[in-house]
């Protein structure tokens, strides 16, 4: 066994399942979690093929001795070592996610996955147990809740300015599978659009479910049930493209979710509005630095991210002075920061100092069974089904 430092060092040791040649979203975590410098990569398996495996950690400068052939070795060769890692970052397709995650939580190491968190719900049988019997952190990168003035919004609405919430609506909206871009060969759009590797839902498990965490993450309302009209626009695409829902949550809101990757003009519009008895919030994931603040019978608010008026949950999330803006590096970042705080106190026997919202194990259940909670819907003609 080698040893390179101590579990008390600055940085949390961590590897990375996936995200080698040609992924890009493995690009996109190892940035945000060196962004506060907290973290530093140092074993990987970052393809199924050896070669490309190899190749990718040679391109990021891992070294050779803990690039992996594949995951299974990875785990419990790391979990061997003096200099173990501490986490692991899960960037494969869907249907990877969950025995990766139980070979690591196996042995002893904390999960941090990409979302949806399986292919089938089925899945995830005894995965909440297992992580319990080991005391391990799971974690989950629904990275849009890390954004200042989502968590703004959720502060808005838990200290009641809102009033009782009446409706809620979200979409997210892309164009870039509006032709058969699977068919040229193109990576992200082959595995996405597999149902072996996908699970059943395409744009629905992609983005969806996204929208679906934001919505329940600021609001804090419970799901309750709902009613699907799922689509496929383009021909002899196996997976749906297109998703329409409604929604019924507790305390008596309802709820309207779009989510589309067939529609033109749409690049990444993630847009979220929440409407009570006393006001109403709106805010875009391409504008993601202000939100609008609308009280009933008053002219609009526009609040900016790093404004004084924000809370303190705001605040936190906030990195940079006004007027320069931040968002989706930042965000992911915002989720790995919390993350960080939670592995430093679990090593100390202690809770983490301050409120951590990262979205975890329970919210990639729920996740699941809103996937699984549409199809029956859809498949049974768009009837009401509980979730």
């Amino acid at each position: 066994m080698t040893s390179s430092g101590s579990q008390n060092s600055h940085r949390i040791r961590y590897g990375m399942v996936g995200g080698g040649e040609d992924a890009f979203i493995g690009a996109v975590h190892r940035i945000a979690a060196r962004l506060d410098d907290r973290f530093e990569l140092v074993a990987g398996c970052l393809s199924s093929d050896p070669e490309r495996a190899r190749r990718s950690a040679e391109a990021i400068g891992l070294n050779s001795e803990r690039s992996y052939p594949d995951y299974k070795t990875m785990a419990s060769t790391e979990a061997l070592r003096d200099d173990r890692i501490e986490a692991v970052v899960i960037v494969t397709p869907n249907h990877l996610h969950v025995p990766v995650a139980r070979a690591f939580l196996e042995a002893g190491i904390h999960i941090i996955s990409d979302k949806p968190l399986a292919a089938k719900l089925q899945e995830t049988e005894g995965l909440l147990e297992l992580a319990r019997r080991q005391d391990r952190i799971f974690a989950l990168t629904h990275n849009y809740s890390g954004y200042p003035l989502i968590r703004h919004a959720r502060h808005l609405v838990s200290q009641g300015d809102l009033g009782k919430i009446r409706v809620i609506q979200v979409e997210y909206a892309q164009d870039w599978l509006t032709e058969k871009l699977e068919d040229t060969g193109q990576k992200q759009a082959e595995w996405r659009t597999d149902p072996a590797r996908a699970g059943g839902g395409g744009c629905l498990g992609d983005i969806g479910t996204h929208a679906f965490h934001l919505a329940c993450f600021v609001s804090g309302l419970t799901p309750e049930a709902l009613l699907a009209d799922l689509s496929t626009f383009v021909e002899g695409r196996p997976l749906d493209d297109n998703v329409h829902l409604l929604l019924r949550f507790s305390e008596g809101a309802k709820g309207m979710l779009w989510a589309s990757q067939v529609a033109p003009g749409n690049e990444n519009a993630l847009r979220l509005r929440i409407y009570g008895e006393k006001a109403s919030i709106e805010w875009a994931q391409e504008h993601p630095n202000s939100l609008k603040f609308t009280p009933f019978g008053e002219p609009p608010r526009l609040l900016t991210r790093g404004g004084s008026q924000l809370s303190d949950a705001a605040a936190k999330m906030t990195r940079i002075p006004p007027g320069h803006p931040e968002g989706y590096l930042e965000g992911f970042s915002n989720l790995y920061s919390e993350i960080a705080d939670t592995i430093i106190a679990r090593r100390q026997g202690k809770l983490p100092d301050g409120e951590v919202m990262f979205p975890d194990l329970k919210d990639g259940i729920l996740g699941m069974r809103f996937i699984e909670s549409v199809l029956k819907s859809n498949e049974m003609g768009s009837v009401w089904v509980p979730i």
